[in-house]
């Protein structure tokens, strides 16, 4: 029985020259013309790097007021929480954490980390996602520097925002 794939790099057959410009459209001409979106677009980029431009964008409003003291700080993003975060969470019967700092060594610099998915479910809708993972990020920030969350971004509202216009 011949294999469904295979590891060698070579064609399973050698490739033929059609005459034509080289791409196929079905016999009816439904099928797609290429992508919809083009990469400039906002709209390409996955949930992923969408969440972590909110992340970066929120150190850059924290860089503006605080300069070298936010250079000093790493900010990433994870998809979840580790499993001893959440372990320890359902043992005090709190909900997950929304990011986390970790400290750094002489050689290592501090580090803050940044939850999406907890972060998407607290937040209940796409609209609310931006004003939480900004409040997220001052928090953490607050919690690195030893200061009230008010102090690090007189911006910080610390609850949602009014759904009323």
């Amino acid at each position: 029985m011949p294999a469904r794939f295979s590891l060698d790099p070579t064609p399973a057959r050698p490739a033929v020259a059609r005459a034509g410009s080289g791409r196929r459209r079905e016999r009816r001409g439904r099928t797609g013309r290429g992508s919809l979106l083009p990469p400039m677009v906002p709209a390409w980029a996955t949930r992923q790097e969408r969440f972590e431009d909110l992340v970066a964008d929120s150190a850059a409003r924290l860089q503006e007021r605080w300069g070298s003291r936010i250079d000093a700080i790493s900010f990433d993003v994870a998809l979840v929480p580790d499993e001893g975060s959440l372990v320890r969470a359902a043992a005090r019967d709190e909900a997950p954490p929304l990011g986390s700092v970790l400290r750094g060594g002489r050689k290592q610099r501090q580090r803050i980390l940044v939850f999406r998915r907890p972060i998407e479910t607290v937040a209940g809708s796409a609209a609310a996602v931006p004003w939480l993972v900004h409040d997220v990020v001052v928090e953490l920030v607050a919690e690195a520097f030893g200061l009230p969350p008010e102090d690090v971004d007189p911006g910080y509202r610390g609850s949602a925002p009014d759904d009323g216009h």
